[in-house]
């Protein structure tokens, strides 16, 4: 069980290594390979590093608790995803091309006209909310150690860490992005390999539904505290399509996009993305289905250790250190995307470094990964609960921007910022008040900021042809 554990995560550490060899001792090719990435390789990073932690252990907790009504994160979220891309990610990357910056916020505060001030403002925000967002992927790692092997929790957050520390500060996003192929691939058998096994166990998937049809509610397309309310089930699958849409305020996600070596090849990269995500994805929600019926019976445990737990009652002890390695590299894969869009945030979008400088890179990168591990063993709440919030928190930050920007209009900074407040105070009132059980915690907070920022720089517009039509 360990040695196959410890077996794939060589291989990984190996091949983020070895992207070292590759390296270029510049920024553009620290913090975006040189913009030399194939589609394949893009599509297959994204998706890696998108379904992080959260799908392994914070997912499938979900779906063990609430069943069949959870398809609709699955569905909001990838529908949301497609669309959005449709439109976005192509001027991100020609925005991108245009210009010699290599970060996310840099490149949004370029697009907007607004000076150095988005730039610094989006690259803050972005930091305290990734290196959270990273804390909680090695907690993942962590908890899913501690139940198969025993280990404190500290260890597999100590593990995760140096593992991603060692190949990011040798390779940059060149090591995380050839990491992540591997890590998808990995990801990807390691979860068809435990479903496969639980329908043939159970006997097949008939078997299956006769169990939960004996779970009251499992099967029910709707939670039950909105079943009986048509609006409430009507809004909420579209509440889910705006979660999916907050992928574009993701700048370690995006990033990837921005990589690709030809704004043209957009189209081929977003294929192999949707076409992995949607298989892992499912696999993942079958996961959780099934884990209600082999471990129903275990009335005192945390639902996030799910898909451990199960793979300890029904694989060998190899297939077992498979799954283990497949939930640590989906965490991996995430990590060390964040570690280095945080250390682009501090070297490029903060303090504006002109040169390029191994050593301080380096050091940033290690302090990133040292806070980042820091407050992972501070803070042992729930993976999904973590993720949602900084998911949902970068989305309501940057989207409306984003959009705003991709439909050509502008607007000024003082929108940008009475917009962000509007939709950070509405989100923790609908989160104070548990408005969020009834719909994804983001929708209102995005609607009302958009609304605003949409509005105000129709205004702006307004205004400008009426000064102009008076000159004229």
């Amino acid at each position: 069980m360990i040695l196959s554990f410890l077996i794939i995560l060589l291989v990984i550490a190996l091949v983020g290594l070895s992207a070292g060899r590759l390296s270029k001792p510049n920024k553009a090719d620290y913090y975006l390979a040189g913009k030399s990435l194939s589609p394949w390789i893009v599509g297959l990073s994204a998706m890696a590093t998108n379904n992080s932690g959260y799908m392994f252990i914070g997912l499938i907790g979900f779906t063990y608790l609430v069943g069949l009504p959870s398809i609709w994160l699955m569905i909001g979220w990838i529908v949301g995803d497609f669309l959005i891309s449709r439109t976005v990610h192509k001027k991100i990357n020609q925005a991108a091309t245009e210009n010699s910056n290599v970060t996310y916020a840099s490149v949004i505060g370029a697009w907007s006209g607004q000076g150095q001030f988005i730039t610094k403002f989006i690259g803050l925000l972005s930091l305290i909310f990734l290196i959270v967002y990273a804390s909680a992927q090695f907690v993942s790692g962590g908890k899913t150690l501690m139940v198969i092997f025993g280990w404190d929790l500290w260890l597999g957050i100590g593990i995760g860490s140096i593992i991603v520390f060692m190949y990011t500060m040798v390779g940059g996003i060149r090591a995380s992005i050839w990491t992540d192929v591997v890590q998808a691939f990995v990801m990807v058998c390691s979860m068809t390999i435990l479903v496969v096994t639980c329908f043939l166990s159970l006997g097949g998937i008939n078997v299956a539904i006769n169990e939960w049809l004996l779970v009251d509610n499992f099967l029910n397309f709707f939670p039950p505290e909105i079943e009986h309310s048509i609006f409430l089930k009507a809004i909420y699958p579209v509440s889910w399509l705006v979660a999916g849409l907050f992928v574009i305020g993701q700048p370690h996600i995006m990033v990837r996009f921005m990589a690709l070596k030809d704004p043209e090849l957009i189209e081929r990269a977003r294929y192999h993305y949707y076409f992995w995500y949607l298989i892992f994805y499912f696999l993942a929600f079958c996961v959780g289905m099934l884990s209600k019926i082999y471990l129903d019976s275990h009335n005192t445990f945390d639902p996030e250790l799910a898909l451990p737990m199960m793979a300890l009652e029904l694989l060998s002890p190899f297939m077992i250190g498979v799954i283990i390695a497949g939930i640590f590299a989906a965490t991996m894969s995430t990590a060390d995307s964040l570690i280095i869009n945080c250390s682009g945030n501090i070297s490029q979008d903060l303090f504006k470094s002109k040169n390029f400088s191994s050593a301080q890179i380096k050091l940033i990168t290690f302090a990133v990964a040292s806070v980042s591990s820091a407050i992972a063993l501070m803070n042992n709440n729930s993976v999904f609960l973590i993720v949602i919030y900084a998911w949902t928190l970068l989305g309501i930050s940057f989207a409306p921007l984003i959009i705003i920007l991709s439909m050509g209009k502008k607007i000024t900074v003082k929108t940008y910022v009475i917009g962000l407040i509007i939709g950070i105070v509405s989100f923790l009132i609908i989160n104070h008040y548990d408005i969020n059980k009834f719909i994804y915690g983001g929708f209102i907070p995005f609607c009302l900021n958009f609304s605003y920022v949409y509005l105000k720089s129709q205004k702006n517009k307004l205004n400008y042809q009426i000064k102009k039509s008076k000159l004229v």
